[in-house]
C-alpha cells in the first residue's frame, strides 16, 4: 500500500512564478502521507555540480547519501544539455537509521533546466532522462 502511494507521487511540480534562478526543493515523506512541502534554496545547497562550457551546461551525477545501503558498481557520467533543454535525473536508495535499525526508501529527482524557464516547464517530457533507480528491498 505504501509503495503504491509513494510510486504515484509526481516527479515534478510547477515552479514558483517569481523564481528566476535558484533551487526549488519539494520534499514528500511517508510520515505525512507524501504531501509535498516546497521551499526555495540557494544554489549552494544543490546536490549536483553545474558547469557552463562551450554553450552547454554540464550536470554532474547527484551526490548520494553516504548512509545509503544500495551501492552501485558504477554511476553514469556527467550529462550535457543545451540552452532551452532540461534534464531529469533520478536516483533511489535505502537509508538505515543509526538507532533501531529501521530503514526508509528515498528517491531523489533532479529536474535541471538551462536557460529561460516557465513555471510549468518540468511538468512535460524532459529533453534527456537519466534513470539510476535500482531495486531496493
Amino acid at each position: 500500500m505504501i509503495g503504491a502511494v509513494r510510486n504515484a507521487a509526481p516527479a515534478a511540480f510547477p515552479l514558483p512564478p517569481d523564481l528566476t534562478s535558484g533551487l526549488h526543493e519539494v520534499q514528500m515523506r511517508e510520515a505525512d502521507g507524501f504531501q509535498p512541502h516546497a521551499r526555495v534554496l540557494d544554489f549552494a545547497d544543490l546536490a549536483v555540480t553545474l558547469r557552463e562550457a562551450d554553450g552547454s551546461l554540464r550536470v554532474g551525477p547527484p551526490q548520494m547519501s553516504s548512509f545509503a545501503t544500495h551501492r552501485r558498481s558504477g554511476r553514469p557520467p556527467a550529462a550535457r544539455i543545451s540552452a532551452g533543454q532540461w534534464l531529469r535525473w533520478q536516483v533511489n536508495y535505502r537509508l538505515i537509521a543509526s538507532y533501531g535499525g529501521q530503514w526508509h526508501y528515498r528517491l531523489d529527482t533532479f529536474n535541471v533546466a538551462y536557460g529561460t524557464v516557465t513555471p510549468e516547464m518540468f511538468l512535460g517530457m524532459p529533453t534527456r532522462t537519466i534513470d539510476e533507480k535500482g531495486f531496493v528491498l
